[in-house]
């Protein structure tokens, strides 16, 4: 038995590397329940914390608020690849065994599960429900129900559930509140990652298939609950008077209104004018341009319209127009190489923001995780250099974006474009007509949510440089459910693309850029990326112990995506812009994420028809 022990041990050790703290050894002995966890380090709220620090704690209850959604919905079950459900839905239904601080960058505090234990390799987890916890039906929460949860959502749900399933060796009650996940090999996120997988109800779905999307609620343990609903028109949630965890400390301060509805619009243009009408309580605007020309209206003069802008600290994430690499078109790096030149950046930016809006220079800009310039140094080279032959050029050697003149012909970008195209095999015909050896015209299609003005704008202009090129792209626009199941059957050549990033990058980039997700459908690997450097990054991420290691994964994988040139970045804003009712009000105090998930509506309250 000893000698057992020490195998597993000096495995781990060959692994991942010891991690001493006053004489804390690889076992199970010293593994102890804790209130918390974080990816690094300690949590930094004591177990008696009395609310996070980013609340009202005091704030009233009460009233409502209401947002605008662009597109529809045609299911309530948000688990599941099959249908379009509201995201209000997933976010707010359902409990989870942990919950975040957004104060800090990857810590969780007990939510169902009044503790967690797990050793110091986080080889396995273990963890112990509140005996208070209850489903909105007033039933309790049972290690059970975890469990089913767990396999039936890595088993039968979306994709992005599958990928930590499958890293468990075994599940199992260890009594009657507690249940433990052991794991395939140690992994120091995984206990964090499924302890925010949400639990739903087994004995609602026996017999019945998980996977078949459709209109009847799944029966939750969160803060609100469905009360009515139109498929593609609204849907409102009510907070649950008897919510069983009101009054934890985590919650002090959280989820205040009492209603909270979603009103559905063809586009964005509509969605404005809604609000403008007063019809929407919150809109918030992604047009720099917009907000300073575009607010003059009456509510706004009058005070009874609050403009907000809100810093943050998050990594930009990317967006912008994506190319699908499983397509023959945009497999050769040089064409898509050519697509950057092609885009008139700063003209684009000059003409629908002002030049207002800084371009994202990489996946993680606007952080410490992102890519630096110049050549690749340090403990960034040595994990980089081991994938030479998997890198293109600029990942070891430095690499920029194209900057253009800012004028509307983009000479020079379109003469290195049309350069990298004629590497790459293609020539114009003597009618202007960009073709192949085989004859075969250069033509693609982009495809886009119908409604979309911005995006539809930048396109355009985006078209224009391609003429140039003798590349006619043809523009499609289809409604939200149409564009769902093309994108997430990886069904297009080229369309608009937006990934946000955390300060605390891990499990989920396997699901963004992991090779699976070139035929696996509905990641987030829409450029159809197979490259074993990121793949051995991530692995780096999700087993460095120091910051500094975890800190020079994330520099290399940005080098790896962004000298991929996958996607045409456009800009991101420092500042969230927020248009919203004067009687709606938020914390003086804001998280490290400003505005983002678990700030609206989670911390606002409401001035009128307080409790």
């Amino acid at each position: 038995m000893a000698s057992n022990l020490f195998a597993r041990c000096k495995a781990a050790t060959l692994l991942l590397g010891v991690f001493l703290i006053g004489g804390i050894t690889c076992g199970l002995a010293r593994a102890a329940p804790e209130h918390g966890i974080a990816m690094y380090g300690d949590p930094a709220l004591p177990p008696d914390f009395v609310s996070l620090p980013y609340v009202n704690p005091d704030a009233p209850k009460g009233g409502r608020i209401t947002f605008a959604e662009i597109g529809g919905f045609d299911s309530l079950n948000p688990f599941i690849l099959k249908g379009t459900a509201p995201w209000g839905m997933r976010m707010l239904g359902y409990d989870t065994l942990l919950d975040y601080s957004w104060a800090e960058p990857f810590t969780l505090y007990g939510l169902l599960a009044e503790s967690i234990t797990t050793p110091p390799d986080r080889s396995w987890v273990e963890f112990t429900l509140r005996p208070e916890a209850r489903f909105s039906d007033g039933s309790p929460v049972t290690v059970e129900d975890v469990l089913w949860s767990f396999e039936t959502l890595g088993t039968e749900g979306h994709p992005r559930y599958i990928g930590a399933w499958k890293k468990i060796a075994r599940a199992e009650a260890t009594g009657p509140r507690t249940l433990r996940l052991s794991f395939a090999r140690p992994d120091r996120e995984l206990p964090l990652i499924l302890g925010l997988r949400p639990v739903l109800k087994k004995a609602q779905w026996e017999g019945r298939a998980f996977a078949q999307s459709g209109l009847e609620v799944p029966i939750g343990a969160g803060p609100y609950m469905v009360d009515t609903f139109e498929p593609g028109r609204h849907l409102t949630l009510r907070r649950n008077p008897d919510y069983w965890g009101r009054d934890l400390p985590l919650n002090r301060g959280k989820y205040n209104l009492d209603e909270l509805r979603y009103e559905f619009f063809g586009d964005a243009d509509v969605a404005f004018e809604a609000f403008r009408a007063g019809l929407v309580d919150v809109y918030r605007e992604p047009s720099a341009a917009k907000w300073e020309t575009a607010y003059d209206f009456p509510a706004v003069a009058m005070g009874k319209v609050i403009k907000a802008e809100i810093p943050h600290q998050r990594p930009s994430g990317i967006h912008g127009l994506v190319m699908n690499t499983r397509r023959p078109v945009f497999a050769d790096w040089r064409v898509r190489d050519a697509m950057l030149h092609a885009f008139n950046f700063e003209f684009i930016n000059a003409t629908l923001t002002g030049s207002k809006m800084p371009r994202i220079q990489s996946y993680f800009s606007n952080s410490v995780l992102a890519m630096r310039p110049g050549p690749a140094e340090g403990r960034v080279r040595e994990l980089l250099v081991p994938y030479a032959a998997a890198l293109l050029p600029g990942a070891l050697e430095g690499y920029a974006l194209p900057v253009s003149d800012g004028r509307a012909s983009n000479r020079r970008n379109l003469r290195r474009a049309f350069a990298l195209l004629e590497e790459a095999g293609w020539h114009v015909d003597e009618r202007g007509v960009l073709r192949n050896a085989t004859g075969t015209a250069f033509t693609f299609e982009i495809l886009l949510r119908q409604g979309d003005t911005e995006t539809q704008q930048i396109v355009d202009i985006f078209a224009q440089g391609l003429e140039r090129l003798g590349i006619a792209p043809q523009v499609t626009a289809i409604d939200n459910a149409q564009y769902a199941e093309r994108t997430d059957s990886y069904d297009f050549d080229m369309t608009f693309y937006l990934r946000t990033m955390s300060l605390s990058p891990g499990t989920e980039q396997r699901l963004y850029w992991g090779a699976e997700g070139v035929t696996t459908p509905g990641t987030g690997n829409l450029m159809g990326m197979d490259n074993p450097a990121a793949e051995a990054m991530i692995d780096v991420l999700l087993t460095a112990h120091a910051q500094e290691d975890f800190i020079a994964a994330a520099r290399a994988l940005d080098r790896v995506l962004t000298t991929g040139r996958y996607v045409i970045p456009i800009w991101y804003s420092p500042v969230s812009r927020l248009a919203h009712s004067a009687r709606l009000r938020y914390p003086e105090t804001l998280p490290v994420y400003g505005d983002w998930v678990g700030f609206l509506p989670d911390v606002w309250w409401s001035e009128e028809n307080r409790e």
